[in-house]
């Protein structure tokens, strides 16, 4: 089970995030990573707690101001990126795009979805994993694994029927080792999530919940 906290724009201390994740996960075994903004992607992986981008742009080097190149958040650290966050929508060929780059610069991908039939689109253009996250979800107080588990087991099989390789993640309100249990019982290799975590006054202390549940 794959846990990846997104902070998001949020003001939280990313170095006290990173390094409460590194800790935890040294201590549990379980596989933490945080996705911090790009500014931070550096120092945040020198930390050493496994560090993903929030987002890569589809392109390569060149005239493209404002880009998030994908080979420089590789060579700042990072392992995988996030592509598509519902705050942060792309057209399907753009999704496409930063798949391909980021697989250029040897980074991990997971496409966000907002329902099944995304996520089997999603699927079909190859990522390492797409992740369901119903928008009207983000950011509340109830997992989307409790509050419509029916969407996550969709997720499972649309990916499942476009290609098995692709791992289904879900976020939306995850924030308890209970959420990432259910999640697991329904057939997620993973959980995203943000508040709960940036959020908490003890991050150290709501990590060492989530992987309880793992």
């Amino acid at each position: 089970m794959f846990i990846l906290v997104n902070l998001k724009a949020y003001p939280c201390d990313p170095i006290e995030v990173a390094t409460a994740a590194r800790d935890v996960a040294e201590a549990s075994g379980a596989r933490i990573a945080v996705s911090p903004q790009a500014a931070d992607v550096a120092r945040v992986a020198d930390t050493g707690v496994e560090t993903w981008a929030q987002h890569v742009s589809p392109n390569a080097h060149g005239s493209h101001t404002g880009s998030t190149l994908a080979e420089a958040v590789a060579d700042n650290g990072a392992e995988g990126t996030l592509i598509n966050h519902s705050e942060n929508r792309l057209k399907l060929a753009d999704i496409d795009g930063s798949v391909r780059a980021a697989e250029r610069a040897d980074l991990e991908t997971i496409v966000c979805a907002n329902n099944p039939a995304q996520v089997g689109a999603a699927a079909a253009l190859g990522p390492d994993a797409v992740a369901v996250e119903p928008p009207e979800l983000i950011g509340g107080d109830v997992s989307v694994a409790t509050a419509d588990p029916g969407i996550v087991e969709d997720a499972v099989a649309a990916a499942e029927a476009v290609d098995p390789a692709v791992d289904v993640f879900c976020g939306a309100g995850v924030s308890t080792g209970e959420d990432v249990s259910t999640a697991g019982d329904l057939g997620a290799a993973g959980v995203l999530l943000a508040s709960g975590v940036a959020k908490a006054d003890d991050p150290e202390a709501v990590l060492e919940d989530l992987v309880s549940g793992i």
